[in-house]
């Protein structure tokens, strides 16, 4: 049997991982946020999407068999499809700073992203044209750093969690031989926090649903990311593995009501020791790790 010893790093955040950084934003009126994770240098990445509504731009982007290898950042974002304007910002700004790729007169950078549905929870949504999120995110690559807000703050600063505040999480684990593993998880979920992430334990035949009939309002999005060497299919794997994440705290899941999405980067900084599939195996295992914490993290802060 082979064991891996991991434990949380310094911020236990995902600015752990070397060379990520992260800007959050929000709007207290309309009652929203933009989360922004922004690598030092361009990142390998891959995406896993789940749920039955979901919302997102450039996924297709990550596919292993598209153009494209490396890319220049994330966008976590409330405000349903208008918040997809927040990759937008983060877009215009970073390509002012010469970040993106060099293909004409301005550098372009390409930023996926993610969005959570949180249009009814009491903001003033009457924005008129434009709407706020471009400016947002601008606003979020601005206020890039080492370190991170939790809970309402961000792409989690408007959402709700079942019956109670969601928000945004983060955690890190990092091994004795120093692969670094972390996530960051905007809760907006249509299940309850009832499982892992709480300490309960679900009870078999009971299920609490206390949003149900509001189609399309509810998602968890995220992130995991390492500083091992992947390529986009290996981080496709890592995605996937770090999704059941999602399961292990959040139920119900991946419903028909939900969009959850679930990104995972690999900033190549650390060559594999073993086998791709030997070395997925278990650091699939500590990113989903990471997740659970991630939500129990955002939603204990937000509710605090």
């Amino acid at each position: 049997m082979i064991t891996v010893h991991a434990s949380p790093g310094p911020q236990d955040c995902i600015t752990d991982i070397s060379g990520i950084k992260v800007g959050q934003s929000h709007n207290e009126r309309v009652n929203t946020g933009v989360t922004a994770i922004v690598p030092s240098q361009p990142i390998v990445m891959g995406v896993d999407v789940r749920g039955g509504g979901p919302g997102t731009r450039d996924t297709e982007a990550l596919d292993p068999s598209c153009l494209i290898e490396k890319v220049h950042g994330l966008v976590l974002s409330g405000g349903s499809v208008f918040g997809l304007a927040a990759a937008d910002g983060v877009t215009e700004y970073l390509s002012e700073q010469g970040i993106g790729l060099p293909l004409g007169p301005r550098n372009i950078p390409v930023i996926p992203s993610a969005i959570l549905f949180d249009l009814r929870n009491g903001g003033d949504k009457d924005w008129g044209i434009p709407s706020p999120y471009k400016d947002l995110g601008i606003e979020a690559a601005k206020n890039i750093t080492h370190t991170m807000q939790q809970g309402r703050a961000g792409a989690g600063y408007g959402a709700t969690a079942g019956g109670q505040l969601g928000g945004i999480g983060s955690a890190s684990l990092i091994t004795e031989t120093g692969i670094q593993v972390a996530a960051v998880v905007a809760v907006n979920s249509f299940g309850s926090i009832t499982h892992e992430a709480s300490g309960d334990t679900a009870k078999h035949g009971v299920v609490h649903m206390p949003k149900l009939g509001l189609i399309g309002s509810n998602t968890t999005i995220g992130a995991v990311a390492t500083n091992l060497s992947l390529d986009k299919g290996g981080c496709k794997r890592l995605a996937m593995m770090a999704q059941d994440g999602y399961a292990r705290a959040i139920r119900p899941i991946h419903s028909p009501f939900d969009g959850d999405t679930m990104f995972a980067m690999s900033t190549d900084m650390k060559s594999l020791d073993e086998p791709l599939p030997a070395t997925l195996a278990y650091v699939g295992t500590l990113a989903s790790d990471c997740v659970v914490r991630a939500i129990e993290k955002a939603i204990k802060t937000a509710n605090q």
